[in-house]
């Protein structure tokens, strides 16, 4: 037996927090689908860098292209604003190990904040575009602005594609799968899963990879 759920949102959900349902969409929880995380870098537009630690976000293309597809990025924060001014991104990832580092950048995010500095990070000026990328990530990815869309027409959040234009990889990174999967690769961000049956909300949760078949 499977259990229906709407789009309606379920009188029955409890929030995790009291704004939960205001930031984000009762699916969300509902499906629970992790994600890769991962930092985006930008210049704020008095010369700081910036740092948003980031999921919901797919990475794919074709033999002409490789694009990073980031949903859900918040129109009202400083990443969003910066991307649209400089037309272009870094983005970087770092193993679990940097979580701590990361979320740091969350609480200290004020337009004279060097995010870098709160983070603990190196920076490094990309190569291609016009914008600082992290020394510590295992990879980082240096993107152009190719489209924004306003998926739901809310002005709320803003979907942000990127076309890879340059990835730096660390060398112990470089050969098979052994240090990109697993505790020093890349992590995932697991949505607060929640109870179905009782609306009891979940808590999101930090994952890494396992490998568990090869094809």
């Amino acid at each position: 037996m499977k259990i229906e759920i709407s789009q309606n949102f379920p009188s029955y959900f409890q929030p995790a927090y009291p704004e939960e349902f205001e930031l984000f969409h009762h699916f969300e929880v509902t499906a629970g689908i992790p994600t890769p995380l991962f930092a985006i870098t930008t210049w704020k537009e008095n010369g700081k860098p910036n740092v948003c630690f980031h999921a919901w976000s797919c990475f794919h293309g074709d033999n002409t292209a490789f694009f990073a597809v980031m949903g859900n990025l918040f129109q009202h924060t400083h990443t969003y604003a910066n991307i649209r001014r400089e037309e272009c991104f870094g983005i970087n990832f770092l193993p679990i190990s940097a979580y701590d580092s990361l979320v740091n950048t969350i609480h200290q995010n004020e337009m004279e904040t060097d995010e870098f500095a709160a983070g603990g990070f190196t920076l490094v000026k990309a190569k291609t575009i016009h914008a600082p990328i992290i020394k510590e990530a295992f990879l980082n990815l240096e993107c152009t602005l190719k489209e924004i869309q306003d998926l739901s027409g809310a002005g709320i959040t803003a979907m942000v594609i990127g076309q890879v234009q340059h990835a730096w990889v660390e060398r112990d990174y470089a050969q098979g799968d052994k240090k990109r999967y697993g505790k020093d690769g890349y992590m995932l961000l697991v949505p607060a899963p929640q109870d179905l049956i009782t609306g009891q909300p979940g808590q999101s949760a930090i994952a890494t990879m396992n490998i568990e078949k090869l094809d």
